[in-house]
């Protein structure tokens, strides 16, 4: 029975698990691992391991809310817009963590935390898109109907994302950010082989501890709706 129970328990958890050391190794190995002394960049770039792996992190769970709001259109069912939403809720508080160390990296960099920039911008408008998700949630009481306009916008929101933070930025010339005008967004990083060997473990997981973070709210998404339903 103990077999059993140890089993099951590495069988549900062994991602999570793997998630939480990966981050674990990528934060202290991030910090300590030698980095090219680049001028004007210095040690800020060990931004990398955290800024763009949290980016990707966002963008994979924006993914997760697109699929599920589909499949809420074709199969109308609560898992599915429930899955949405706290896809999103996550999504957005990864791309505010994404923005702050983005922010930090500007201010080392460019000397301003802020710059007029394409990329820059689009990821504010990204933001405020999935921001306004949230507010027309709470815009309806009427559950089926909140689903469905929520599902339609998500789609239209993942679209912004494409566009504003993906398709703009690579086109856009004169772009401060990395990845802007064609160029490898890790060119001003310029990773060595012993830089990817954090690099990949902490952008499998990042995107690892943004999906354990959704099926914690949906799974407290899902017990509050359970006690509502409950008779007095």
């Amino acid at each position: 029975m103990e077999r059993l129970t140890t089993a099951t328990f590495v069988k549900i958890y062994w991602w999570k698990l793997l998630g939480a050391l990966l981050v674990l190794y990528s934060i202290l190995a991030g910090l300590l691992v030698k980095v090219p002394l680049l001028p004007i960049v210095e040690e800020s770039i060990r931004n990398v391991f955290f800024h763009v792996c949290m980016w990707f992190a966002m963008i994979a769970v924006f993914i997760n809310a697109l699929v599920n709001s589909i499949l809420y259109l074709s199969k109308p069912d609560i898992k599915y817009d429930r899955n949405a939403v706290e896809s999103v809720h996550v999504g957005v508080f990864f791309g505010v963590l994404g923005l702050i160390t983005g922010m930090v990296w500007a201010k080392a960099t460019w000397g301003a935390y802020w710059v007029n920039d394409p990329k820059l911008n689009g990821a504010a408008v990204c933001m405020l898109a999935y921001l306004a998700y949230l507010v027309l949630r709470s815009a309806s009481p009427n559950q089926i109907l909140k689903a469905r306009l929520s599902a339609v916008y998500n789609i239209f929101a993942f679209v912004i994302l494409i566009v504003f933070v993906i398709i703009l930025p690579r086109i856009a010339d004169g772009s401060l950010h990395p990845g802007s005008g064609g160029e490898s967004p890790f060119a001003v990083a310029k990773m060595q082989g012993h830089m990817y060997a954090v690099f990949f473990p902490a952008f499998i997981g990042w995107i690892l501890m943004a999906f354990w973070l959704v099926d914690i709210r949906v799974r407290i998404n899902k017990s509050n709706e359970e006690m509502k339903n409950e008779p007095i």
